[in-house]
């Protein structure tokens, strides 16, 4: 098992040194010509939410084996009772080839590293009693590198199968229980649009916990409004958004703001130019800055061993004017080999504050308990 897992993160390695060696070197065009699919896009016939009642159809599940959301750094020991909440996340991009403007569900590279980012990423989260994280035909990484219609083609067939899967989620909740619900990269910028279209202006919304929409840009004036709860503005408050992009500094975010702008806000409209929100994971807050001091600890990770470990007061955060989250120098913390073009910490948005986002879940359970269950 253990020879398995260093074959995977061998694998990751390499995929990813080869993307950042590309983004790093190469024009535009030439990024586009590595990762865009050259093929021509393929329809492919929507799933009816019921697929999704077949455990093999998540990442992770309520009574699912070897679920990787279970695990835990050294030190961190479960809830002696679980949170009386459900989650639903929504990994990230972990297709990065160019054969397909889609992954196939049963391609084994990508399912592997839906694995380990859920492992990372929705662990935070796993104090709650129910942990959903689906499979999906995720659109490929290449997807977010152009305008090309077929991208937008492709994203929207990884849509369709996030709002299938959602129907089981919310139908599995018991009457009346909150739910949150997380997301990062591409998971995020699904997970705008499914705030929009299942949540805003329906019962759901006020059983909402929060969401956590991280690794991808809400802009304030073309997503927020649509999403149906406003952002988070205090560290108890509970039903808003929170959300961050990480860059260390010096920082170069040209090529995510291209990134950006290419795609439309949820009024429909260009988000080019638009300013984003920047919640602070150390605080809990919006536009809010704090030193390290303040940070319960970031998962440093341990390839070797399949797992990582919790660094306190390392890494520093503070919403800049460009509304990125800087973190200053890059942390003298080895994190791998991992960091994007431009000092690009976007792989490391959730891990660089595991522990934070771990207490502002907790936190932000509890406010939703106290106001929909006020002491008699």
């Amino acid at each position: 098992m253990a020879r398995k897992f260093l074959y995977l993160i061998a694998g990751v390695t390499l995929a990813l040194l080869l993307l950042m060696v590309a983004l790093r070197v190469w024009s535009d065009d030439l990024t586009e010509m590595a990762f865009v699919p050259s093929v021509s896009f393929t329809p492919q016939s929507a799933m009816v939410s019921s697929a999704w009642d077949d455990p093999a159809m998540w990442v992770s599940r309520p009574g699912l084996k070897n679920d990787p959301a279970s695990w835990l750094p050294p030190g961190v020991t479960p809830p002696a009772q679980k949170l009386p909440v459900a989650v639903f996340f929504i990994h990230p991009t972990s297709y990065i080839a160019r054969d397909a403007w889609n992954a196939s569900l049963g391609d084994k590279t990508s399912r592997d590293r839906a694995a380990l980012f859920v492992q990372g990423m929705a662990s935070p989260f796993n104090g709650a009693e129910a942990l959903w994280a689906p499979r999906y035909r995720q659109s490929a990484v290449g997807a977010f590198l152009t305008a090309k219609p077929e991208a937008t083609q492709a994203i929207d067939l990884a849509y369709r199968d996030v709002l299938a899967a959602f129907e089981v989620f919310t139908r599995s909740l018991p009457e009346g229980r909150p739910f949150a619900l997380a997301g990062h990269s591409q998971g995020a910028f699904l997970l705008r649009r499914l705030l929009r279209d299942r949540v805003a202006g329906t019962p759901l919304a006020d059983r909402l916990v929060g969401a956590w929409v991280i690794g991808w840009p809400v802009s304030l004036d073309h997503d927020l409004p649509r999403m149906g709860v406003p952002a988070c503005e205090r560290a108890d408050q509970a039903g808003c958004v929170v959300s961050w992009l990480t860059v260390a500094d010096p920082a170069d975010t040209e090529m995510l703001m291209r990134a950006y702008g290419r795609r439309t806000g949820l009024d429909g409209q260009s988000v080019a130019g638009s300013a984003f929100l920047c919640t602070n994971p150390l605080t809990g807050t919006s536009n809010a800055g704090s030193d390290a001091s303040a940070n319960l600890g970031t998962l440093v990770p341990d390839f070797k061993a399949g797992g990582g470990t919790l660094a306190p007061a390392v890494v520093p955060a503070a919403c800049g004017p460009d509304h990125f989250l800087h973190i200053g120098e890059p942390p003298k913390l080895d994190m791998g080999p991992y960091v994007l073009p431009g000092n690009n910490y976007h792989l490391y948005d959730v891990t660089l504050f595991w522990a934070n986002l771990r207490a502002d879940f907790e936190r932000r359970v509890a406010a939703w308990q106290k106001a929909h269950n006020p002491p008699k």
